[in-house]
């Protein structure tokens, strides 16, 4: 984009109250400063433009024919600026509401939450998580963090999808049940209440055959299954990118190398409608950033 060739700010302000009030004392007034500073930015700003802008006359300035035309834009242009500022003040007072899935929220998001308000601390968000996914709606939210496309669909035209993380199934247990020679089939499965299939759709995808993905005791989340496997008591299923602190602690280990890659992905969607919003753009940008 090219520069805009635009003189300063202050004396476009200065130029614009002055001609309003046809007069350099009383748009001082206006702009809380004194007539003397109005004055040199008006003699400034005819400098850089080369031409004059007002005709002094004892009842007052007078506009030029040039400063009619800069006048109008001038106005034009200030307005315009007024608003902007009114909108995003107006946006900015407002909370964005933001629903999140529980297990991605707590195992990835609220991790990396303190380094979103620490690079926008003016930015409101109302954070909502839930573990049933079919709640995070765009007629309850600004905008939901879920489970999306892997690819932005752009047949999609009322809704704005940004991937952010590839969903990965993965099996873990404690560092004590791993090691050569694992073997799946002679270790207890544990299940996810909301997510019935995963075995089943692991084992399949994978390859292996002769195991019940029936089998084994069942947990109300994901979360859980996970805990009860950090306790020993079988192996669960984790999704991979979810899991990086358990990892890190040594709380559970991948047994195996093979993992389940869902054509689907965790991912940040809103209406078009706030493409533009600040707090939107704001939060895209730094959901890219951390997931980068």
């Amino acid at each position: 984009m090219a520069t805009r060739p635009l003189p300063s700010l202050t004396a476009l302000k200065a130029f614009e109250a002055a001609a309003a009030h046809s007069s350099v004392t009383r748009a001082a007034e206006a702009l809380g400063v004194t007539p003397g500073a109005v004055s040199q930015q008006i003699r400034e700003l005819e400098r850089d433009l080369a031409v004059a802008l007002f005709t002094r006359t004892p009842n007052g300035l007078v506009l030029t024919t040039a400063g009619e035309v800069l006048f109008a834009a001038a106005r034009d242009g200030l307005d315009r600026i007024a608003a902007g500022v009114r909108q995003v003040r107006r946006t900015m007072a407002r909370p964005l509401a933001v629903g999140a899935y529980t297990h991605f929220a707590s195992g990835w998001l609220i991790p990396r939450w303190g380094h979103f308000l620490d690079r926008h601390p003016g930015i409101a968000i109302e954070l909502t998580t839930t573990a049933q996914v079919e709640e995070l709606s765009l007629d309850r939210f600004d905008a939901v963090i879920g489970v999306g496309p892997a690819a932005p669909d752009e047949t999609a035209a009322d809704l704005v999808i940004t991937p952010l993380l590839p969903i990965e199934l993965v099996p873990v247990c404690v560092p004590t049940l791993a090691g050569p020679g694992f073997d799946l089939a002679r270790h207890r499965l544990l299940h996810s209440r909301l997510r019935p299939d995963d075995w089943r759709r692991y084992l399949d995808a994978v390859g292996l055959a002769g195991i019940d993905p029936t089998a084994g005791l069942m947990f109300e989340s994901i979360a859980l299954a996970i805990d009860a496997a950090a306790e020993g008591l079988g192996v669960a299923l984790a999704i991979r990118c979810l899991i990086d602190r358990d990892l890190a602690l040594g709380r559970v280990v991948m047994p195996l190398d093979r993992v389940r890659r869902s054509r689907r992905a965790f991912a940040l969607m809103h209406r078009p409608a706030l493409a533009t919003d600040p707090a939107i753009v704001a939060l895209r940008r730094w959901l890219i950033d951390e997931v980068g």
